[in-house]
């Protein structure tokens, strides 16, 4: 379709435009400069903000992240709502905006708010902090990061999990690393003919002489059970969380060699440990004495 503008309507069409380029372009760029800054400055605000609480040490550092991303979404809006206002919205009607979209946002993205919500309740409550190794579910890991929507976990065998926080919070949460001790039971099957009170003497020994057990609640050995292979001698002691899994691996063949002795007629049938949960690193262990196996082969 043609259009023909006589000279007059030309220049009265050219007049506006000027007059709209004079009163908003430099509104618009203005507006844009604002974004941009409120941009860059979001992510340098977040930045400092999370370096300077890494230099002090009483802010705990669960909270450090996200302290530093509500400093980086709050000066975003800041620079949004003053772009907007560059370009002549009122901050009245932007808010009645914000409130009607903030609304239909929220029914769509419940499982979002949900996160969020769970989020602020597992900073709020603490069931676990930064370093913490937590088992929930099928996940189990070291805590990496708490964020608003969002766990960051390494497990043991140095896998990245990343876990909403509703999933964390809506079920039963182990943590392998909050109190400060942990119970190591060990079962040693003491061999028909064995002589149950020298055996248990020789453990007691170990377990005393082990400076990473506790002396409380103080180590218990006693005869559990008797079976076709012989008897069950249980030591049960209490050791530090730090030094757990240490200990764990340690105390099988450390309780062979004191219970077995001088004696080889003494030697243990087998010692295992209690099962730890499957998330856990410490694992059920069986040692099998290669002196019994020996003496059974000739048998």
């Amino acid at each position: 379709m043609d259009i023909n503008l006589s000279p007059q309507e030309l220049d009265t069409l050219a007049a506006t435009l000027i007059a709209w380029a004079v009163t908003f372009l430099p509104r618009l760029i203005a507006a844009a400069l604002i974004l941009t800054i409120g941009l860059f400055a979001s992510r340098w605000l977040s930045r400092g903000v999370s370096g300077l609480f890494s230099r002090t040490p009483h802010v705990d550092a669960t909270v450090r992240p996200v302290i530093a991303a509500v400093v980086r979404y709050a000066v975003v809006i800041l620079a949004v709502v003053l772009s907007l206002g560059q370009l002549g919205v009122q901050t009245t009607s932007l808010l009645a905006i914000i409130g009607a979209a903030g609304l239909a946002v929220g029914l769509a993205l419940q499982g979002t708010l949900t996160n969020i919500a769970a989020g602020v309740m597992l900073l709020w409550l603490r069931p676990f902090k930064v370093g913490d190794y937590i088992e929930v579910g099928a996940v189990a890991g070291t805590v990496k990061e708490i964020g608003l929507f969002v766990c960051e976990l390494e497990t043991f065998d140095g896998i990245y999990v990343l876990a909403p926080n509703s999933a964390i919070w809506n079920v039963a949460l182990r943590n392998h690393s909050r109190n400060g001790r942990r119970m190591v039971t060990v079962v040693t099957t003491v061999p028909k003919g064995g002589d149950i009170a020298i055996a248990a003497q020789r453990l007691k020994g170990l377990i005393g002489a082990d400076d990473r057990v506790l002396a409380e609640p103080e180590p218990l050995v006693f005869v559990d059970g008797f079976t076709g292979a012989g008897t069950n001698l249980t030591a049960r002691f209490w050791t530090s969380a730090t030094t757990f899994a240490e200990v764990q691996r340690s105390i099988i063949a450390a309780a062979v060699d004191a219970v077995s002795g001088p004696d080889a007629a003494q030697a243990p049938v087998q010692v295992t440990r209690t099962v730890p949960p499957d998330a856990d690193p410490s694992r059920l262990a069986v040692y099998r004495p290669p002196v019994v196996a020996a003496a059974r082969r000739r048998h």
